[in-house]
């Protein structure tokens, strides 16, 4: 399904229009951790690190040209406790993504180190405005959660397809994120004063584009597909 997008609401997001078009694909899909937030983001956000990127201006401040209300107020936190701007490690890089799923507004960076044979997140520094945080440790465990799901899917989460059947049929051969590859998470909460948006979904759309931002950082590479491995960077 694609969108038609416009600019602009009372938060200064950027907001799918109703008319869509639908694309039909051989490959059957079910539902979704996210549903379609994810495959959303990943486009959006590593196209508006590009135009960034293509005018030699910096992703942080890029975005503060494109956004306003409580969707800067996460970006501007995120960036903010993850020292946007400060040394990393050599091979190591950084980046920054943003989204509103459903009221729910959530910006990441990620530091990525790259090795000779692995991709690494060392670290996601994550701030959330859910409105009223009635739980903020529920909130901070279902990001944590949300990012390793995303993880998986944007490190680890290939199908391969022939002859009309799915090649992987267990772990074995579709592996999720370990927990010694799971990075340093922090959870800033804004405490917002609107009815509770909810949770649940909204810590899966930014990680992935905010892992790809970062491993363009640290390689000079673009990676604009998922899963992103080893190999795309060689």
């Amino acid at each position: 399904m694609h969108y038609i997008y416009a600019q602009g609401d009372s938060d200064g997001i950027t907001q799918p229009l109703l008319r869509t078009v639908r694309s039909v694909y051989d490959v059957p899909t079910g539902a979704w951790r996210s549903v379609d937030h994810h495959p959303e983001a990943f486009v959006q956000q590593s196209f508006i690190d590009e135009l960034a990127w293509s005018q030699g201006i910096d992703p942080l401040e890029f975005r503060r040209g494109l956004y306003t209300g409580r969707s800067l107020d996460v970006i501007n936190l995120a960036a903010s406790k993850a020292g946007w701007g400060s040394p990393l490690p050599t091979g190591w890089g950084r980046g920054i993504a943003y989204f509103d799923t459903w009221g729910t507004h959530v910006a990441m960076v990620a530091e990525v180190e790259i090795t000779l044979d692995a991709i690494q997140v060392q670290r996601v520094t994550c701030a959330v405005d859910c409105g009223l945080p009635v739980n903020p440790d529920n909130i901070a465990a279902q990001i944590e959660g949300a990012i390793a799901f995303g993880l998986t899917a944007a490190l680890k989460g290939g199908i391969t397809v022939e002859g009309g059947r799915v090649q992987e049929s267990n772990f074995h051969d579709c592996p999720i994120l370990q927990i010694n590859q799971m990075p340093h998470v922090e959870v800033h909460i804004i405490p917002g004063e609107s009815l509770p948006s909810g949770v649940g979904e909204a810590g899966v759309p930014p990680i992935a584009p905010a892992v790809a931002n970062a491993v363009f950082n640290a390689t000079g590479v673009r990676v604009r597909h998922l899963p992103i491995t080893i190999q795309d960077l060689r």
